[in-house]
């Protein structure tokens, strides 16, 4: 079951950058407005190309409407994480929260398994965080797609 408008964002372990690098979800969420999107995978086509970029290149209008931070989060390591957010234009605009287990995407029902990249990953979502409780989400029927968790359509619901 996934976690569902009105409910709090659960406590976890996520990386950034390095694995020594920790953030709890349910602290760094706990105040204010925060966008969380989920990836299936760090440099595959669909979240390299079209996912990423459409946060990074929108950071400006969603920081406009009064959000705090934009973050992404995938079934990647940290060192894997940091190295896609480099590359894709993400720093200083995007945090690259790295679930190498899977563990918080499941704590949050959003995982799916992907044989074609090796198990364990997130479904394709993106939220809308407000003081710890989710207040819009919107999950890719297939877990997948590219439609309903795009930035622009958040950009609209902010």
């Amino acid at each position: 079951m996934s976690i569902n408008v009105g409910e709090a964002i659960p406590s976890g372990d996520l990386q950034e950058n390095s694995p020594k690098t920790r953030h709890d979800p349910a602290s760094i969420f706990s105040s204010g407005r925060h966008i969380l999107f989920g990836v299936p995978g760090a440099f595959t086509p669909g979240c390299t190309m079209t996912h990423l970029p459409g946060y990074v290149s929108g950071y400006e209008d969603i920081i406009a409407k009064g959000v705090s931070s934009i973050n992404c989060i995938a079934v990647n390591d940290a060192f894997v994480m940091g190295a896609w957010g480099t590359a894709g234009g993400a720093d200083g605009k995007v945090r690259m929260l790295a679930d190498p287990a899977g563990e918080y995407v499941t704590a949050l029902g959003l995982d799916v398994q992907a044989a074609a990249l090796g198990g364990k990953r997130s479904k394709r979502f993106s939220m809308l965080i407000e003081d710890g409780k989710v207040s819009v989400l919107n999950l890719e029927p297939d877990g997948f797609g590219l439609s309903c968790s795009l930035s622009n359509t958040l950009l609209e619901q902010l």
